[in-house]
């Protein structure tokens, strides 16, 4: 049995309550029973009504679904699966070897010796003239290439290199003197502007700290984290009493589940179990002693005499036929028997007895 109220708290010697090391308070203390009667009675139907959804689930997928499942997937294989396998193997594969082999023979093997005795020496000669004539290119490139780079040097490197030294070098430094003195004079510029800009940062940063931080901070620290602490404490008592709310409608659920199994036991299954030991059965083996088994042997020995009667009514039929037989054709010849199972041996010597004895005669 669940205990829905906490235990009280523990107490001095001097009869003060002691404070408990999760830091509960009072406010605590008294909303929680509340809430977990008020969660118990709006969650006891709902588990109930879930208990019974899940018991209804599992009979309809025992019973029905799974059943279904399976006749749906031996249709599924019979409609689909088996004629696919059948028309893959025995059409899909036949044929593709077949097209396989066609073009095997009537592609394959022709562009193999189009490629082997006819398109090799054509690439094979192309290939030796377009080395004679790339050698001859190579020869003519790099004549040119010399007489290029000994132009380009007198004419064009030569000529710059000088006006590097005696023209843009002087013309740079006379530049990077300027460009220093302007520098210092920029850099005392910047460092008076960051003066001013750092004195009216200073008087912007404790105007906003003094009308939007400081109150911003007061209202946090003394009206929205009180109020979040009791909303916390609120909404964590409300989920403990859920969770303790959904425990005890399980137990009573199922203590209900077993009361109707019970009572569905000893109302219909007990006195049904009782009937059939009690009752049916003993009719049931009173009946098959007295009525099923001489019933039984009766039929068995009705069909052995009709057994019998029909052998020995086909005997009498043969035998008649046999007579009719000799009567109208006369005896048969009787043809001397071989013994198949002697061996070759035993039958070498019987022939040459025989023989022996027509050669005296």
């Amino acid at each position: 049995m669940v205990d829905l109220e906490k235990a009280l708290p523990a107490r001095s010697p001097e009869g003060e309550p002691v404070p408990r090391a999760d830091g509960e308070g009072c406010l605590v203390v008294a909303v929680r029973l509340p809430v977990r009667i008020v969660a118990l009675v709006l969650v006891l139907p709902v588990r109930m009504a879930w208990d019974a959804l899940v018991v209804a689930g599992r009979f309809l997928r025992d019973t029905v679904l799974r059943p279904v499942g399976r006749a749906l997937a031996w249709l599924g294989r019979a409609l689909f699966v088996w004629p696919l396998v059948g028309l893959w193997r025995y059409v899909v594969v036949p044929v593709a070897k077949g097209v396989g082999w066609l073009g095997n023979v009537l592609l394959v093997v022709p562009a193999v010796w189009v490629y082997r005795w006819v398109l090799t020496p054509v690439g094979r000669a192309l290939a030796w003239c377009c080395a004679g004539v790339g050698a001859v290119l190579t020869a003519l490139g790099r004549g040119l290439y010399a007489g290029l780079a000994w132009l380009a040097r007198y004419l064009v490197v030569v000529p710059a290199g000088w006006l590097y030294a005696w023209v843009l070098t002087p013309i740079g430094h006379l530049l990077a003197w300027c460009g220093r003195g302007l520098a210092r004079c920029g850099r005392g510029v910047l460092w008076c502007l960051g003066k001013v800009v750092t004195g009216i940062g200073a008087v912007l940063y404790w105007t906003l700290r003094i009308l939007l931080v400081l109150p911003a901070l007061a209202v946090w620290r003394w009206v929205l984290a009180p109020v979040g602490r009791a909303l916390a404490v609120v909404g964590r008592e409300f989920l403990d009493a859920l969770g303790h709310a959904w425990r005890i409608a399980g137990h009573l659920s199922r203590a209900v589940g077993r009361a109707l199994a019970a009572l569905f036991r000893w109302t219909v299954a007990e006195p049904a179990r009782w009937v059939y030991r009690s009752v049916l059965t003993p009719v049931g083996h009173a009946v098959r002693d007295t009525v099923l088994r001489p019933l039984a042997e009766a039929a068995r020995a009705a069909g052995r005499a009709g057994r019998q009667a029909l052998r020995s009514a086909r005997l009498s039929v043969r035998q008649a036929r046999a007579d009719l037989r000799r009567t109208l054709f006369g005896e048969p010849e009787r043809t001397p028997s071989v013994d198949r199972r002697e061996p070759s041996g035993a039958k070498a010597r019987t022939l040459g007895s025989s023989t022996t004895a027509l050669t005296k005669d």
